[in-house]
């Protein structure tokens, strides 16, 4: 004869240990049993729940159904507040009579959410296929390993290799099999850094080839991509743009003319600091020295450079502006110095001349020149000592009668520290320098040109706009990071979005006075004492570093000073801060 307390202790235990929710009734719906898991689910204490209608504990568990059917029910989705379960029903049947029904309810809400996951992962995945696919340039991508795991429709399109020919081989077994005369991927990864080449595909198509690392947050390359370009689409389209040596020199000359006839005055300003750059720039203008302007961007190191060009005896010779970090490195060099015919595949069988050829006799402008590469470097050192150039696929050096003009916003010095710059090209270049203040190192220049630039657009566009007092006051406050360029920008989009005749300080709320405040923003700074102003820049600078870099270490690294000056003024101005 089975014990039933031992019996009732067993099922008690069993239902304390089942990690699904049981949830049994008698045949009026009240609650006889409620395991710890519904405890868990519901959140309703057993001692609460039993002896109470079902109905009013969880109202959708549909077991009063099951009691009036007799029929089970399997895998029904509910709500129990934030929790999804799926739920199977029984009845309790006693001598042919239901006498009860009992709830399973499994938690499937961490499922739920895994499976919403998977669902937005899979629809993501299918949006990156699309936009790979979508890429006019070839894609190659292998994992860290170097075994290709996929291409896009265009690298089949440029080499006619199909995905099923290469995914799952290793690089070194597919330059082995002959598909490749080389392996871009393999470089990477040995490199650990971006890598581009010209290759052989198949034996017969050669192709620009730029392999991208892509890191973890190890520092471990999990992939790399590779982008491949047909050169021959490269070279057709400088054909296309450079048709022959007399029309870009026709061009260019052409184009000077009209920036002559465009730019009525080279410098606009009445402050000492643009006076001495003019004096300056007229002193080297009588001279063939070479000259290094230096200076923000947008502060106008061309129209300085053009000035010198106008005023000096080559004034009658071409002006050349080449802007050197805006030449892909793969092409500076052939734009710089002209390639002989057959120099390389696609081009020109007469060859073409470079920018250095196109500016004999007149200047040649090599702005943003400390992004000229180190190999590049070299030449250009020899260019400026010999006077010379060689053409790609040349040996027949050819002297040049040219004055060469550099300018940067970069700190030359700095990247010569740090071997990014030739130190014996920046003693060559820096002959003459000249330092362009920025804009907001000469605010009385700033309602001159402000004046200067809204007459010319309102010519332009037929307007009759002007600046009323305040607005000029907040113009002249504003520190200009793009310098004359920004202010250029401004005017011409006030002078068209403006509905009124005069441009007041609403007109410029968002424009100016939320965008980059100037260093003297509020209304006493006018009036303030110069060692006031001084200790709010100062003040703000070294607030601004410390809460960033959290140290003061970094943060005079960051401002330029010494440790032991950030803590001084951070003491000064009663700035927390730590060591």
């Amino acid at each position: 004869m089975v014990d039933r307390k031992q019996f009732h202790e067993k099922v008690k235990v069993i239902l304390e240990a089942v990690y699904n929710a049981i949830i049994a009734v008698d045949s009026k719906g009240i609650v006889t049993t409620w395991n710890p898991s519904a405890e868990r689910i519901t959140g309703v204490p057993a001692e609460n729940a039993i002896g109470r209608y079902v109905m009013d504990l969880i109202p959708n568990t549909g077991l009063l159904d099951i009691l009036q059917t007799g029929e089970c029910s399997y895998g029904k989705k509910i709500e129990i507040g934030d929790v999804k379960a799926l739920t199977n029903r029984s009845p309790i049947i006693n001598n042919g009579k239901v006498t009860g029904a009992v709830a399973v309810l499994q938690d499937i809400s961490d499922l739920e959410a895994v499976a919403t996951e998977l669902r937005a992962s899979r629809q993501l995945n299918k949006e990156l296929d699309a936009i790979i696919d979508s890429v006019y340039e070839g894609l190659y991508i292998t994992d860290g390993k170097g075994y290709t795991t996929r291409i896009n429709k265009s690298y089949t399109r440029i080499t006619g290799i199909k995905p099923e020919e290469v995914i799952g081989w290793h690089m070194q077994d597919l330059v082995e099999k002959g598909y490749y005369s080389q392996s871009v991927t393999l470089i990477v990864l040995e490199k650990k850094q971006p890598v581009t080449i010209m290759h052989t595909i198949k034996g017969a198509k050669r192709c620009l080839i730029t392999g991208n690392p892509v890191f973890d947050e190890k520092g471990e390359i999990i992939c790399v991509v590779t982008t491949v370009r047909d050169i021959t689409e490269l070279i057709n389209l400088k054909e296309k743009l450079e048709r022959s040596e007399e029309l870009t020199r026709r061009y260019h000359l052409e184009l000077e003319h009209l920036r002559q006839q465009m730019v009525k005055s080279d410098l606009i300003g009445n402050s000492k600091e643009i006076k001495m750059v003019e004096e300056l720039a007229e002193r080297a203008s009588q001279v063939d020295a070479t000259v290094l302007l230096l200076g923000e961007t947008g502060v106008g190191k061309d129209i300085i450079a053009r000035k010198i060009h106008r005023e000096s005896p080559r004034r009658e010779g071409p002006f050349i502006k080449v802007n050197c970090a805006a030449i892909p490195e793969n092409l500076l060099e052939s734009e710089l110095f002209g390639y002989e015919k057959g120099a390389f595949t696609g081009a020109q069988n007469k060859g073409k001349p470079g920018m250095f050829e196109l500016a004999d006799s007149g200047t040649i402008l090599l702005d943003e020149v400390g992004d000229l590469p180190l190999n590049l470097q070299a030449k250009l050192l020899r260019v400026l000592q010999e006077k010379e150039i060689t053409r790609i696929g040349g040996t027949k050096p050819q002297k040049l009668n040219l004055r060469i003009i550099a300018a940067t916003n970069r700190d030359l010095q700095k990247l010569v520290g740090k071997s990014l710059f030739r130190e014996d090209l920046y003693y060559r270049l820096n002959v003459v320098p000249i330092n362009i203040p920025p804009l907001r190192a000469r605010r009385e220049d700033i309602p001159l040109l402000a004046r200067h630039y809204l007459n010319i657009y309102n010519q332009k566009y037929n307007r009759k706009k002007q600046l009323s007092s305040s607005a000029l006051e907040i113009l002249t406050r504003y520190n200009w990071p793009g310098n004359v360029r920004e202010l250029t920008n401004l005017l011409e989009r006030l002078v068209i979005i403006t509905n009124e005749n005069i441009i007041d300080c609403e007109h410029l709320q968002g424009l100016v006075e939320n965008d980059k405040p100037a260093l003297l923003a509020d209304n006493r700074s006018s009036e303030a004492l110069l060692e006031e102003a001084v200790a709010r820049l100062e003040k703000e600078l070294i607030t601004r570093a410390l809460s960033v870099h959290k140290s003061t270490r970094k943060a005079a690294r960051v401002l330029g000073v010494s440790q032991p000056t950030v803590v001084r003024k951070a003491k000064k101005y009663g700035i927390n801060f730590a060591e």
